[in-house]
């Protein structure tokens, strides 16, 4: 029962974490062009 109080707080930082990571990914700009990017490698230069 003791290791809850550490699982717990340790899961909640691991989501703060990830959303964190998402919204950086987002605010940067990772996700703008999805499409133009996957067809950019097939192209030849």
């Amino acid at each position: 029962m003791d290791i809850l109080f550490v699982l717990v707080p340790l899961s909640v930082l691991l989501v703060l974490l990830i959303i964190a990571g998402l919204w950086w990914a987002v605010e940067r700009g990772q996700f703008d062009d999805v499409e133009q990017e996957g067809a950019r490698i097939l192209q030849s230069d």
